[in-house]
């Protein structure tokens, strides 16, 4: 099959699964994780300084933010140096002064008698956005200083943290994904996109109907269809998501010159509708359900905290999933409204939590079952949001569709019979996940192991009925 990559607006991605955490037939608050983990407005803590949190510059005529900590003391600076390349596997950079017309100026004032900008030494951090050889940004303590030439300084590199150039300021904000930054690639025929940027340009069939800043993905699927099936019941799932996702993040100083912040929260959130059904009698599972990637997305938008860019990774696997006995035929449809909310939050005193919240509306448009037997189909997502290119907070969410039939026969010795049957269709989510490790990148302790989010499941009926044989 072949695949198509397409630069598409997405405000989040990275959410088109994480959207999917709510799908609830009453409007409710449901959540995962310790119920006192801190939101982004109480994570900021500690520190002297506030820095604001915005989206970095884009475009062409912009340049690839940069900022420096000189030798790894005192305030982060921007900086019109950028990484000129990088090669991941030796940790060798080459750090050369911005073009003619496109350097940053330096947010501080030079003293008398010295260079705007002095070129990077052993012990400076440097924090860059997406780079020749660096697609995931670069965070990165200077080593050594390899020799100079007419490219720029080469300079070996080691891993650093946000804490070794954020230090003890703060900082907290959501800042919508760039749309120009997401990736999408087909998996499947029957898949399209359609999105509205935030200043008024449109795409896709559905473009003009969005509101802006906003992204809709359509599938419309077949899925292994039962063998002794009419064609009239081929199975097939097709519905739409719409995202108007934003990033989360929150930075807390470190309290009494501790290595680490006392805070930290990286996530996101937004809001969301979608309208899927199920129709058809699927073939009959054989082991695990029968699972159907479609779509996969990548973004790595590029948040500027102060001085510093900050780059967030956005991953993004969408699926059909179907789990069924052939049997039943399902015809359901149901409308899903809401927002979202899922990342990890970090205490000095707690360590790491996760953080799952949704807040949803739905509505049944149709549904019915014939015939005795169960079917289940999902249209779920795999989403993975991490930083500078490290996986942070992976989930898997699976909004579904749940449907099954019985009848019965009853006679008796007088020659009476009669049969009755009756179905019932019902919509709901499971939700799982975990926070990885490599979270430590804002400085905080290594985790040992990977935390659960905590598995979250909810159903609720959307129809039923019965009636005489």
């Amino acid at each position: 099959m072949r695949m198509l990559t397409r630069r598409l607006l997405l405000p989040g991605l990275t959410a088109l699964a994480l959207a999917g955490t709510g799908c609830s037939a009453p409007a409710a608050r449901v959540a995962a994780g310790p119920g006192g983990a801190p939101t982004p407005a109480s994570t900021a803590t500690g520190g002297d300084q506030r820095l604001e949190v915005n989206a970095a510059p884009q475009g062409s005529i912009a340049p690839t933010p940069l900022a420096r900590a000189h030798s790894g003391k005192g305030r982060p600076e921007k900086s019109a140096l950028k990484v000129a390349s990088y090669d991941r596997a030796s940790g060798r950079a080459v750090i050369s002064a911005a073009p003619p017309g496109h350097s940053a100026k330096p947010s501080h004032s030079p003293a008398p008698g010295k260079p705007a900008d002095k070129p990077v030494a052993v012990g400076d951090v440097i924090a860059s956005a997406p780079a020749p050889g660096a697609p995931d940004g670069l965070l990165a303590k200077v080593t050594e200083v390899v020799g100079r030439s007419e490219e720029g300084t080469e300079v070996k590199t080691a891993p650093a943290t946000l804490a070794s150039v954020l230090k003890d300021d703060r900082a907290e904000g959501k800042v919508p994904v760039d749309p120009a930054s997401v990736s999408v690639v087909p998996l499947m025929k029957g898949v399209t996109f359609s999105w509205a940027r935030s200043q008024g340009v449109r795409f896709g069939p559905q473009g003009a109907k969005l509101p802006l800043g906003s992204l809709r993905l359509d599938v419309n699927a077949g899925v292994n269809t039962a063998k002794d099936a009419p064609a009239s019941a081929a199975a097939s799932v097709s519905g739409f998501l719409q995202l108007t996702p934003q990033v989360e993040f929150a930075y807390g100083g470190s309290k009494e010159g501790g290595p680490g912040p006392s805070s930290a929260f990286l996530g996101m959130s937004g809001d969301w509708s979608s309208r899927w059904a199920l129709k058809g009698r699927a073939a009959a599972s054989t082991g695990a359900p029968q699972r159907i990637p479609f779509a996969k997305l990548h973004s790595a938008p590029v948040i500027q905290v102060g001085p510093v860019p900050v780059v967030v990774n956005l991953d993004l696997t969408c699926y059909v999933q179907v789990a069924a006995d052939g049997h039943a035929t399902l015809d359901v449809q149901q409308d899903v409204k809401g927002d979202f909310r899922v990342g990890g939050s970090y205490a000095t005193d707690k360590g790491w939590a996760p953080v799952s919240t949704s807040d949803v509306h739905s509505t049944p448009v149709n549904a019915s079952v014939s015939a005795a037997g169960t079917v289940k189909g999902a249209l779920g997502a795999e989403a993975s949001v991490g930083l500078y290119g490290a996986v942070g907070v992976t989930a898997d969410v699976a909004p579904y569709l749940r449907g099954e039939g019985d009848a019965k026969a009853v006679a008796s010795s007088d020659g009476k019979a009669s049969a009755h049957a009756s179905w019932a269709v019902y919509g709901g989510f499971d939700l799982a996940g975990r926070l990885d490790f490599h979270l430590s990148l804002f400085g905080t302790p290594v985790i040992e192991h990977r935390i659960p989010l905590g598995a979250l499941h909810r159903e609720w009926a959307l129809a039923k009925g019965q009636s005489a044989v």
